[in-house]
C-alpha cells in the first residue's frame, strides 16, 4: 500500500523525481555482484577467413552482414560504414573488416570498440578499426536514423 502511495506521489504533475536520488545508468552485467545466470550464450562456429572468395562476392556478403546485425545501433553504424568504405577497401582491409564484424560473439563489443567506450583487443587494433572509429565520430553530421538506400550497389553508368 505504501509503495502505491509513493508511486502516486512521484507521478503527480509538477513533481520531479529527485526525491528518488540520482538516476543510475549502466549495464547491469558490469556489476561485480552479477551472477550472470540470466546470460544466454550460444556457441558460434569459429570465424574462418575465406581466401578463395571473389572480391565482389565478399563485398556483397560484408554489406549484408553489416546491415543485418540483430542490433539496430550496429546495423546503422556498420551499414553506413559499409556503404561509404567497402568499395574502396583493399582485399586485406576487407579481410580485417570481415574478422572484426564476424569473430566477436557480442555485438555490443563491436559497438563499444567503435565508439571508444572500451578498448578493443589487440587483434582488432588495425587500420580498419581506425577507419571505423573515425567514421563513428560522424564529423559530417549525417543523419543516420535508418539504413542507407541500396542504389550504391548498382554499377556506375
Amino acid at each position: 500500500m505504501a509503495a502505491v502511495a509513493m508511486r502516486r506521489l512521484f507521478l503527480l504533475p509538477g513533481r520531479s523525481l529527485p526525491l528518488l536520488g540520482p538516476a543510475r545508468r549502466g549495464y547491469r552485467g558490469d556489476a561485480p555482484s552479477d551472477s550472470r545466470r540470466d546470460l544466454l550464450e550460444f556457441p558460434l562456429p569459429p570465424w574462418q577467413a575465406r581466401p578463395q572468395e571473389p572480391l565482389e562476392t565478399k563485398r556483397a556478403r560484408l554489406l549484408y552482414e553489416s546491415r543485418k546485425r540483430g542490433m539496430l545501433e550496429n546495423g546503422l553504424l556498420l551499414g553506413f560504414f559499409a556503404k561509404e568504405n567497402l568499395n574502396q577497401m583493399s582485399e586485406k582491409q576487407l579481410d580485417l573488416y570481415d574478422r572484426l564484424i564476424n569473430e566477436p560473439s557480442n555485438d555490443w563489443d563491436i559497438y563499444y570498440w567503435a565508439t571508444e567506450a572500451k578498448p578493443a583487443p589487440e587483434i582488432f587494433e588495425n587500420e580498419v578499426m581506425e577507419m571505423l572509429r573515425e567514421f563513428t565520430k560522424n564529423k559530417k553530421k549525417e543523419k543516420r536514423l535508418r539504413q542507407p538506400d541500396l542504389e550504391y550497389l548498382e554499377p556506375s553508368h
